[in-house]
């Protein structure tokens, strides 16, 4: 088994919010250059329900996971995309097991 990680998240926010959430997004996928064990960040959009955003993330593992969000502009973009969600985020931490065009 790998000893990567991986995240998927779901994001809701009110349609009303979706311009500033994915602004805010945007800072938020910057601010991960900051984190060197953040192998894939990334953010997407669903077609079919407005204001829900779905994050997939790869880790290279439990201590790069451990100290994801610990930067001072991960903290900042983190703060900014919570102030505009209508949920709680869903979280879900997952061990990869089998994928095309990533080394697991």
């Amino acid at each position: 088994m790998s000893s990567k990680r991986s995240i998927i998240a779901k994001l809701t926010c009110e349609a009303a919010n979706a311009d500033a959430l994915e602004e805010a997004l945007h800072n938020g996928i910057a601010a991960a250059e900051e984190e060197s064990g953040l192998e894939i960040y990334s953010v997407h959009k669903d077609p079919n329900e407005p204001g829900i955003y779905w994050f997939f993330e790869l880790y290279t593992g439990d201590e790069a996971l451990g100290v994801h969000g610990k930067g001072d502009g991960m903290k900042a973009a983190m703060r900014a995309v919570g102030g505009l969600l209508s949920a709680p985020p869903e979280v879900s931490v997952l061990h990869p097991v089998a994928a095309k065009g990533l080394s697991l």
